[in-house]
């Protein structure tokens, strides 16, 4: 009997024809293509999860000691290690880690966000050239077209789904909170975990930002269009209101060319015209305008930054010195805007609240009636960021509260510690 077994297996295994080259050539579809040529640039984000909502007139968050862990999906946008994702993924938890197809896995920190249209960029710690993927655009989608979404659904790393654009300009709205618009729709299936995953066009670009599913409903998902990613990334990574650097230039383009060049700022001084074609940033190429932005995040003022351009249809060449931002008064902003009295916390103060890098700044006062007294605002809570970006110090609250006006709205979050808990706060407050 168990000779029988044996032969009837040799057998079977012998009729199984060999792979045929040409057979396998004729099964690789577009989308097959895409997958392999994009599979590499796709990540898994697990992202540790520390609070639990409390509710009151903030949003208020309290940490607790259990853990859970969050998935979901992001894609690379710049060789450096540079990850786009949602910034639901990411936005409530307090430490990241990306896993790659192949395996490998990178601690990453959240490095900017905008959280408005529901996104953020990660930087991977270490691991040297990533490959990237290459942004499309959205504003040419036809209805109907190949849309191809990559992401790890329910935890299940680099699933591919295939679908169509289903339809363009959809808005939604979830609890009478958050609402998303000008999203595109597709039914590629989308799922708990896809979020943040590229959606791609037949090409290997990718056309959106997998955001949404709707849970009443199968086969319909959401995704953020490109163009609006293109047209945040030079906010979010703008090395001024990030490192406090003065640079007074702006590009834009997948042909980089400058569209701003601030008077008196170190690219007018340099020479720099509108108009001008970037080729290079200190001998590195530039292809877009985002490897421009990313190149400049490692400098500080003092540096000398060598930018090759294209003027005219002739070479040209500029020398920035990166200059540091004048430094409005912090203190009294706050306290303008805001109706509070902040100063840089001590090394003691960070460490009860869990922070070791010098970060954010400490409410000392509050006035009665104040913008931050009506938000709920305490002495004592820590402010770690204005908007979308961080808060380093009181120098660099007043950069990101400057050019505030009275009635506008200021996204404020933080750490309160109150009777041996952590709660994280955050809302938003509008300036006096």
């Amino acid at each position: 009997m168990l000779a029988s077994y044996v032969l009837n297996v040799v057998l079977l295994a012998a009729a199984a024809p060999p792979p045929d080259a040409v057979s396998l050539a004729q099964r690789r579809t577009p989308v097959v293509e895409v997958y392999e040529n994009v599979r590499d640039s796709v990540v898994n984000i697990s992202s540790t999860v520390r609070m639990r909502r409390l509710g009151g007139l903030f949003d208020l968050f309290m940490e607790y000691p259990q853990t859970a862990t969050s998935l979901g999906s992001g894609f690379v946008i710049h060789e450096d290690g540079y990850v786009v994702t949602n910034w639901h993924v990411v936005g409530s938890s307090t430490s990241h880690k990306v896993t790659f197809a192949n395996g490998r896995e990178f601690e990453a920190d959240v490095l900017a966000w905008d959280e408005t249209n529901d996104i953020a960029v990660l930087k991977i710690r270490g691991g040297g050239a990533f490959k990237a993927m290459t942004l499309g655009r959205s504003d040419d989608l036809m209805i109907g077209e190949t849309a191809i979404a990559i992401g790890n659904p329910f935890g299940f790393q680099n699933t591919v789904t295939t679908g169509v654009v289903s339809a363009l300009h959809r808005e939604l709205e979830f609890g009478g909170r958050a609402e998303y618009k000008d999203l595109i729709q597709t039914d590629a299936s989308i799922n708990h975990g896809n979020s943040g995953g590229p959606l791609i066009n037949i090409l290997g670009q990718v056309i959106g930002i997998n955001t949404a599913i709707r849970a009443d409903a199968q086969n319909i998902g959401f995704a953020i269009p490109v163009d609006r990613l293109r047209a945040v990334l030079p906010d979010v990574l703008d090395i001024e209101k990030l490192h406090d650097v003065q640079i007074g230039l702006r590009v834009a383009g997948d042909t980089p060319s400058v569209v701003e060049v601030r008077g008196d700022s170190p690219a007018d001084r340099a020479g720099v015209r509108l108009g001008d074609r970037l080729v290079s940033v200190n001998g590195t190429p530039v292809r877009r305008d985002v490897d421009f932005y990313i190149a400049l995040l490692g400098h500080t003022a003092g540096d000398r930054v060598a930018l090759a351009l294209q003027r005219e249809g002739k070479p040209a060449t500029a020398t920035l010195e990166l200059a540091p931002m004048p430094k409005p008064d912090g203190v009294e902003l706050a306290r303008a805007h805001l109706g509070v009295t902040i100063q840089n916390p001590s090394p003691g103060a960070l460490r009860k609240y869990g922070i070791r890098d010098s970060q954010g700044v400490i409410i000392t006062a509050i006035e009665p009636r104040s913008p931050a007294d009506r938000a709920d605002l305490r002495p004592g809570d820590l402010i770690t960021r204005v908007g979308r970006y961080l808060v380093t110090d009181a120098d660099h609250m007043g950069q990101l509260l400057k050019e505030a006006q009275s009635g506008d709205p200021v996204d404020i979050g933080g750490l309160r510690f109150h009777r041996n808990d952590l709660y994280q706060i955050r809302g938003r407050l509008y300036a006096r």
